[in-house]
């Protein structure tokens, strides 16, 4: 019995309207999980880049792929192989600081080189960006703080280098 990994793929589609809906129709008809799903804008404005964290046997990730591959939104898929890629992700962080908490709460900010973004009478909002494991790790130490809401993006993410760069030719 094949073991359950994650695989992160990188996709650019079309920037068309409903091109983001048919990908996680897809997954949402065949019964695949997405764990995270980022889309934006490349710098070519007809084209996005989607960077989607699933999971799954060997069997279901090639599946997922060869699915993916097929939509005709997409005009080209990779996986991101954490040995030659870069991923990161954002989260905004909303914490219960009363006035004997800020000294802390921005140490323990400026720790993990995060930003305090808002002040209020009675909250902060701490924004972090990193890899999966410093967010997780972030948040571990607030365990002892209130967090009124929180917001994360997903991962994003590139190869590293110049060699795989894909240039496609729009119409």
């Amino acid at each position: 019995m094949s073991k359950s990994r994650r695989k992160v793929f990188q996709l650019l589609v079309d920037n068309t309207s409903g091109a983001l809906s048919r990908i996680s129709g897809l997954f949402s008809r065949r019964g695949y999980n997405i764990e995270s799903i980022t889309a934006g804008t490349t710098a070519d404005p007809d084209l996005t880049r989607v960077t989607i964290v699933t999971s799954g046997d060997d069997q279901i990730l090639e599946q997922i792929e060869k699915q993916v591959r097929k939509l005709e939104d997409v005009r080209h898929i990779r996986e991101l192989k954490r040995d030659n890629s870069v991923y990161r992700e954002l989260c905004m962080i909303k914490v219960e600081a009363h006035p004997e908490d800020r000294t802390n709460l921005a140490s323990l900010s400026e720790i993990f080189r995060a930003n305090i973004i808002d002040v209020g009478t009675d909250s902060l909002i701490i924004e972090l960006t990193g890899n999966q494991g410093k967010i997780d790790a972030f948040l571990k130490l607030l365990d002892g703080y209130k967090i009124l809401e929180l917001a994360r993006t997903g991962i994003a993410g590139l190869t590293r280098g110049s060699e795989n760069v894909v240039w496609l030719e729009t119409e």
